[in-house]
């Protein structure tokens, strides 16, 4: 939807490209109630309706566009993230889902129980972040911020201090007096235990009423939740433990045999339970929180000539922002003014500060070391590198790995098949295994608090967002949790040439001179020559000579050959710069020339070819031997004496070759390299780097091909580019790696995953952490499904009482698991150099 004024609303249907369509809409549209009008117009592909607010929704019209068969653009909704810090488990999450199932004019929402947030998208017109704040509040839970506004004014979250001091927790402490009190009397004051009252014609002890006590203080939260529970139709713990409380009280009525002890019980452990739940959760939570700490609360800006401090919010684009020493840049932006090593370490994972001076990129989140710097503002507040990197790691889970969506189909069916088994162990253990009624009943409610799969639903999420705040913190961003599972799959891996392998910038790497000239003379002429040319070759001869610090000649006449060169006059005499067939055009012997000895500098490869009184053969033995080495060669000299000889050549990364040799350590099968390049460069540049095989002189749609080949072979496949250019052989690839992304809107928007760097030696750390990743997830599905299958089991034979059910398979587990998950945050690509995690 477009626009929406009032009771007219504007669809942007883009398929309603003809008048058949368009009366299949408007007929699909008129059949909702409240429709006054509809003018559909085929050309612009939109519909616009007149409607009765009090009788239809937005909502409700898109649904009647869709089923007239016809996608609706959504461009005019909005975007909202809740933070609802006490959804920290799946069960709570679904309660919140179902209390937003029902809303209209909401098209989708995410619930992420790993950081707990709400993601909500909806049609403003129809529905508003207040009404949506209330429906979550109504599922029991508490909103503390929105992208939008601050609704309570307090802390994003409860740290992992105050968890143990909070409302909840208090009253948990208190619950525990009285169970303890209640204990006392029980077995070691017994003596002391009066009866005091009756209920029902049943006795009350002064125990039985410590335990009521004790069940009134610390199960209130659990109640309270269990009818949230109960009321959005989610049969999660906080309902299943409501019914083993309440169970309990009314089993002690019915039986005569007081279940008060293990009411107490349940209802004083499973909020501890639950506090370590929060403390577990708010641990994982803490990963990510350490990235959106990264960007300064407030900046120094010079306004009209004065220093002002401001918050970081109020910066716009074109500020100019003061940094000085050991402080974090604010915000993205071009240094005016100043110099310093920059720590990129935040965001690009670099180890080694980088140097910045007046006119290079710096980035929000990385810290100033030691000079003073003014940077102009390049982007919003929202929209810089470190924003789009919190908000891509915090989207990330929305990504369900495959193992997650596995735990999650398997999850909705063990919780029915758990409580059915107690409902089976309670009627049936009495008859098959002669347990009085009393004890059945308490194997029943066992059952319950097992039959909720918390720490097994869980354990995935916490270890994939573990592992994507890892990775993040090293340079590296992960776009999903699907994509880091199936970076740990990869068993082969692809790579571009140009900007990958190799840095993606000409550099001249031999200067022959020949013919008694010297390397500072041929330079000289050279940069004369290509000085106009705007050839990436000729630039890179420019920027060198201009690095050896070469004067420059007078120039006149300057002509670009196509094809094959320049030529121009240089202090009035013609020049020629180019390929060695312009030279062979101008009838030079290139097969017999002389290598400058006396007089010049000789190159080393100079003096591998002249061996032959100073000879050299251009054709046959120069030329060839620069080319095999992937370097592309340039003649330079007069119409009557070829001066020298340059070599120019995209340079390998220093990296590369240890890049490929530890991913065949780390168990890839197949290293493959593609280019456009010609073959004679792919298989020099292949044989440096040491893969398994190159293929040169491809297309965009070759390399597509190569890819699908790869694909069908292997069980996963991932492809390393530098940018758009591979963007069709990385979107084919099972992973898609994009080099150097940091400040690159489009790669960090296309990439399945960045390295933020132009560092592939990340691609090793990456491929480790992916198979951490994959083990400790394997580990906690494992562990959690086992230890719940096995406890569920001793149930009905008395091994298992009701207190180990509580803290070993709900609090125990979800600690467990979580922990486990941890560790990967805490890797850092040193780390996984020296293999310090076992998995």
């Amino acid at each position: 939807m477009s626009i929406d004024q009032g009771d007219v609303a504007q669809f942007t249907v883009p398929e309603m490209d003809c008048p058949s369509c368009a009366g299949k809409v408007e007929n699909s549209v008129q059949k909702l109630d409240g429709i006054n009008d509809v003018d559909s117009q085929v050309t612009s592909g939109t519909l616009t309706v007149s409607y009765d607010s009090n009788q239809t929704t937005v909502s409700e019209i898109t649904g009647r566009i869709e089923k007239a068969g016809y996608r609706v653009e959504t461009t005019g909704e909005e975007t909202t993230k809740f933070e609802v810090p006490e959804m920290d488990c799946p069960s709570c999450a679904g309660k919140i889902e179902n209390a937003l199932d029902g809303l209209a004019g909401i098209s989708t929402f995410d619930t992420q129980p790993t950081t707990s947030k709400v993601t909500v998208t909806y049609h403003p017109s129809t529905i508003t972040p207040t009404d949506i704040t209330a429906a979550i509040e109504s599922a029991g839970y508490e909103v503390t911020e929105t992208t939008a506004r601050n609704t309570k004014g307090g802390d994003r979250n409860d740290s992992q201090d105050n968890i143990w001091t909070s409302p909840r927790a208090l009253k948990t402490w208190v619950s525990g007096v009285f169970v303890a009190f209640g204990l006392l009397l029980e077995f070691f004051l017994a003596t002391q235990n009066a009866q005091v009252a009756s209920i029902v014609g049943r006795e009350l002890f002064i125990a039985d009423i410590t335990f009521l006590i004790a069940i009134a203080i610390g199960g209130q939260e659990i109640i309270r939740n269990g009818y949230y529970s109960a009321r959005n139709l989610n049969l999660d713990i906080d309902f299943l433990m409501s019914i083993a409380i309440l169970g309990a009280l009314v089993a002690s009525l019915a039986f005569g045999e007081a279940l008060y002890f293990e009411a107490a019980t349940l209802a004083f452990l499973f909020s501890i339970a639950e506090l370590l739940e929060r403390y577990s959760m708010d641990r994982a939570r803490n990963s990510l929180r350490e990235l959106m700490d990264l960007s300064p609360d407030e900046a120094t800006v010079k306004q009209d000539g004065d220093e002002v401090t401001v918050p970081v919010d109020e910066i716009t684009v074109g500020d100019i922002v003061i940094v000085k020493p050991g402080e974090k840049i604010p915000m993205d932006g071009e240094v005016m003014d100043g110099e310093s090593a920059v720590n990129q370490a935040p965001i690009t994972g670099e180890s080694v500060p980088i140097d910045k001076t007046v006119g290079d990129e710096v980035y929000a989140g990385t810290i100033n070391e030691g000079g003073y710097l003014e940077v102009e503002v390049t982007s919003e507040a929202g929209d810089n590198t470190l924003s789009r990197i919190v908000e891509m790691v915090e989207d990330a889970q929305s990504n369900k790995t495959e193992r997650e969506q596995f735990v999650e189909r398997f999850s909705a069916y063990y919780t029915p098949v758990v409580v059915a088994f107690a409902v089976l162990v309670t009627l049936g253990s009495p008859a098959l295994l002669g347990t009085t009624w009393p004890t059945a009943v308490v194997y029943g409610l066992t059952l319950l608090v097992l039959a909720c799969p918390c720490a097994f639903v869980i354990s995935t999420p916490v270890s994939v967002v573990s592992g994507i705040t890892s990775a993040a913190k090293n340079g590296v961003l992960i776009k999903g949790g699907n994509y880091l599972e199936a970076m740990g799959e990869v068993d082969a891996v692809a790579f571009d040439k140009t900007g990958t392998f190799t840095k993606g910038e000409l550099t001249v790497t031999d200067v022959i001179p020949l013919n008694n000239n010297s390397e500072e003379g041929v330079l000289r002429c050279a940069r004369g020559l290509e000085r106009r040319s705007e050839h990436p070759i000729g630039e890179a001869i420019v920027a060198h000579a201009e690095q050896q610090q070469i004067a420059e000649r007078d120039i006149d006449d300057f002509e670009s050959i196509t094809g094959k060169g320049v030529r121009a006059d240089l202090d009035g005499t013609p020049h020629f710069a180019g390929k060695p067939g312009l030279f062979e055009d101008l009838g030079f012997e290139l097969s017999h020339v002389h290598a400058t000895t006396d007089g010049g500098v000789v190159t080393q490869t100079a003096r591998q070819l002249c061996e032959r009184n100073n000879c050299l053969d251009l054709l046959e033995d120069t030329v060839p031997q620069l080319q095999a080495e992937g370097k592309t060669v340039v003649l330079v000299g007069t119409e009557d004496e070829l001066e020298g000889v340059i070599g120019v050549a995209d340079e390998i990364r220093p990296e590369a070759t240890a890049t490929v040799a530890r991913l065949k350590e780390l168990g890839v099968k197949q290293t493959v390299m593609l280019t456009g390049d010609n073959e004679r460069t792919a298989r020099a540049i292949a044989e440096q780097v040491g893969v398994d095989e190159y293929q040169a002189e491809l297309l965009p749609e070759d390399k597509v091909a190569v890819i699908d080949e790869l694909v069908a072979e292997h069980e996963g496949v991932a492809m390393v580019g530098d940018g758009i250019n591979d963007a069709p052989a990385l979107a084919s690839a099972t992973v898609g790696v994009v080099m150097g992304a940091a400040g690159t809107d489009t790669a960090l928007e296309t990439a399945d995953i960045a390295l933020m760097a132009d560092d592939l030696s990340k691609l090793p750390y990456l491929y480790e952490l992916a198979n951490d990743a994959n083990s400790v997830i394997r580990q906690n599905i494992y562990a959690s499904l086992g230890i719940k299958a096995a406890l569920a089991l001793g149930v009905p034979f008395g091994y298992v009482p009701i207190w180990l059910a509580v803290l070993a398979g709900d609090a125990g587990m979800t600690t467990a698991v979580t922990g486990n998950a941890m560790r990967l945050s805490r890797i850092t690509s040193d780390d996984t150099e020296n293999d310090t995690i076992d998995v």
